[in-house]
C-alpha cells in the first residue's frame, strides 16, 4: 500500500487525485493540504510514503522549498513534484531539492500512476529540460545564465547573486552581458520584463 499525501491549492484538483486513487487496491490518500508551508507537519503526523507536491501552493507557500524540508527531516519519504506553469527553472530546482520526480500537470492520472508506482520502486522521472528561446545563432542559455536571470527576476541585488553563486561581481556582470545579447536586449529591464510575461520565470516561487 502506497500512502499518498496530496498538496495543491485547488481543491477541485485534490479531490480528483483522491477520486482517481481511491480506485487502486495498492494506493492510499491519507491527507490533502492546500498549503505546502504545512506539508512537514502532515508528514511527522500521517507518515506518508509519498507527496504529491504542487509548485505554487496557497499563501505563497513554495512547494519547492517545502520539497526540500521534507527531504531534509524524512529521507525515506519520496516527493513527486507537480506544476501547470511554463517556467524553466522549476524541475532543474526540484532536482536540486531532492525530489523523486517532475510531472507537468497536463499529463493524464494513469501517467501520474505511473510515475507514483516507479518512484516507490527506487525509480525517478525527470523530462527533457525546457529552454527560454534566444536569437537566431546563439546557443541556449547555460544552467548558470538560467540562474542568474532568475534571480535578476526576483530582484535580488546584483551584490547578493554574486554572494548565492559564490562568484565575483565581474564574473555576475558577464553572465548578465551574455544572457542580454542571446536573447537580443540591451536593458536588462526590458529582458526581466519579457521573460516574467511569457512566463518562462515565476519571481513569486
Amino acid at each position: 500500500m502506497i500512502r499518498i499525501l496530496i498538496v495543491d491549492d485547488h481543491a477541485s484538483i485534490r479531490d480528483s487525485f483522491r477520486s482517481a486513487f481511491e480506485q487502486y487496491d495498492d494506493l492510499k490518500v491519507v491527507g490533502s493540504v492546500a498549503d505546502a508551508a504545512f506539508a512537514l507537519f502532515f508528514c511527522r503526523d500521517k507518515q506518508p510514503d509519498l507527496v504529491l507536491m504542487d509548485i505554487c501552493t496557497a499563501g505563497g507557500a513554495s512547494g519547492l522549498a517545502a520539497t526540500e524540508k521534507i527531504k531534509e527531516a524524512f529521507p525515506a519519504i519520496k516527493v513527486v513534484v507537480m506544476t501547470g506553469f511554463d517556467e524553466v527553472t522549476y524541475m532543474p530546482r526540484a532536482k536540486a531539492c531532492g525530489a523523486d520526480a517532475f510531472v507537468e500537470k497536463g499529463q493524464n492520472m494513469t501517467f501520474f500512476i505511473q510515475v507514483i508506482r516507479d518512484v516507490m520502486d527506487g525509480k525517478s522521472y525527470f523530462p527533457e529540460q525546457k529552454t527560454i528561446p534566444v536569437q537566431p545563432g546563439e546557443a541556449p542559455l547555460t544552467e548558470r545564465e538560467l540562474e542568474t536571470l532568475r534571480l535578476i527576476c526576483e530582484g535580488v541585488s546584483r551584490k547578493e547573486i554574486a554572494e548565492r553563486m559564490c562568484i565575483s561581481e565581474n564574473t555576475l556582470y558577464r553572465h548578465i552581458q551574455s544572457v542580454t545579447k542571446k536573447m537580443g536586449f540591451e536593458r536588462t529591464g526590458e529582458l526581466v520584463a519579457h521573460v516574467i510575461l511569457n512566463g518562462w520565470i515565476n519571481p513569486r516561487y
